[in-house]
């Protein structure tokens, strides 16, 4: 009998996995580009604002007030993205995940170890994540697979996506940051929220440990049995081949080549950017925003790079990955007009009034914000569009703002993961088809909605 039973339960645990794979090729034959998926939502907006009354005139110049809103934000996520990547690609953070990657010995050791060093990249800069993780997947599969180690570099891709969903709670959260700023747009209503009731509030602190245990086991116990290697996709196999640069003798080089060389000319630079962040921080005593954040890796590019040659180099490397943004945001702008400036955002809040209680709210939340995050590709500006929304509910069901605006975080997140803005960013870094790891996000997508509905509902915050 126990011989019969081994074949069973092998094949029972074969088409358990299966699952997975299926999953992965579905999206991939479904899931349109990003640029597709904004004229979708433009198309279902647009017959809902005017299915609820809204004029065509007033639903047109919703989308034209929100198309070009978001300039100055663009350039300012756009800057995120490309200094990071240019931070990312310094010599320091180079051997820093190759390093790393050379640790671990088994496959759960190679996915502890990914997962752990995405998540303490995310908590630090959401920027720096996107930038690196890829990075990340692919040095550790190249490592993995050098010692016969079988890892699934798309589902690793997938894996690290999820991890990276604890920059919410970490040092670049927008909407925390926000609310710990003297001044902001709810001040009035809210007063100012410390960090320690948000990003540091208890509830916060367990979902994030937690959350990454999970993944790590979700990323050991679902890795595909049909493997995918890294050597298959030859291009993010060679994204990260190491660089020669070309020595030129110093009699043959210019002035010019000499001034581009010399860590002396980064010098007064770096200086006035560190005068700026002091006179930020400790004479005007702001708080840490996107400007200054962005000064700050800007200043550690400049730094880690050594000389301007370098850093140019690799401007020139990060402004070509960070194409999806500069025109994306505004497309998702102008489809998020349409939610702000029409009554369609108050009719999509208002159908869940009839079942908002303290302990539906957390989800209903999360799902509602999920949605938006569909139109507002980013978490500050979600904030600012839902935020007077979500205090208010809170107050209606007797919860605190703090919980409202963490249960939106999750769902913030949760929309990051399921579409493909976000997807097609990390795949151009790693120069493969977004599609092809879609299926997998979905997986954590899954995982960080159960646990961070359930950490927002019934932990303390």
């Amino acid at each position: 009998m126990a011989a019969n039973e081994k074949p069973v339960n092998a094949s029972a645990g074969k088409e358990k996995m299966a699952w997975v794979e299926r999953l992965a090729a579905v999206m991939e034959r479904v899931v349109p580009d990003a640029i597709t998926t904004s004229i979708l939502l433009l198309i279902i907006l647009v017959a809902m604002s005017l299915g609820i009354g809204t004029s065509l005139a007033d639903t047109m110049n919703a989308y034209y007030d929100g198309l070009w809103n978001l300039l100055a934000f663009t350039m300012q996520m756009t800057l995120i993205l490309v200094l990071s990547l240019i931070l990312g690609s310094t010599p320091f953070f180079k051997r820093t995940i190759i390093r790393l990657s050379q640790l671990p010995r088994t496959v759960p050791q190679v996915v502890a170890g990914s997962v752990l060093t995405s998540a303490v990249i995310a908590y630090m800069n959401w920027g720096l994540s996107i930038a690196l993780a890829p990075l990340v997947a692919i040095h550790f599969c190249r490592n993995a697979e050098a010692k016969g180690l079988k890892i699934d570099f798309l589902f690793l891709m997938g894996a690290l996506a999820g991890a990276g969903a604890v920059w919410q709670f970490g040092l670049s959260g927008s909407a925390p940051l926000l609310m710990a700023t003297p001044g902001h747009f709810l001040e009035e209503t809210t007063g100012i929220m410390p960090l320690s009731t948000t990003i540091w509030a208890p509830a916060t602190i367990i979902l994030v440990i937690s959350f990454l245990i999970v993944v790590t086991i979700a990323g050991i116990v679902l890795m595909p049995k049909n493997v995918r290697p890294i050597s298959e996709f030859q291009d993010a196999h060679a994204s990260v081949a190491e660089e020669v640069e070309e020595e030129i003798p110093p009699h043959e080089r210019t002035f010019a080549m000499r001034m581009e060389n010399s860590p002396l000319v980064i010098v007064p630079l770096v200086l006035m950017l560190f005068a700026w962040l002091y006179t930020h921080f400790f004479v005007k005593e702001l708080s840490l925003d996107i400007n200054s954040m962005n000064t700050i890796v800007l200043t550690a590019g400049l730094i880690l790079h050594r000389n301007i040659a370098r850093f140019t180099r690799a401007l020139r490397e990060a402004v070509g990955l960070a194409w999806p943004i500069v025109l994306l945001y505004h497309l998702y702008a102008g489809v998020a007009g349409l939610i702000q400036f029409t009554p369609v955002g108050e009719h999509i809040v208002s159908m869940f009034d009839p079942i908002m209680t303290p302990y539906t709210f957390p989800v209903l939340i999360v799902v509602i914000s999920a949605v938006v995050s569909f139109f507002i590709p980013t978490s500050g500006g979600q904030w600012l569009i839902q935020g007077f929304v979500t205090v208010q509910a809170a107050e209606s069901v007797g919860h605190s703002a703090q919980r409202g605006l963490l249960a939106l975080s999750v769902g913030d997140h949760m929309g990051n993961l399921l579409t493909p803005f976000w997807a097609v960013v990390g795949a151009s870094i790693a120069r493969v088809d977004f599609r092809l790891m879609f299926g997998y996000r979905l997986i954590f997508a899954a995982i960080w909605f159960v646990m961070g509905t359930l950490a927002f509902t019934f932990l303390p915050c």
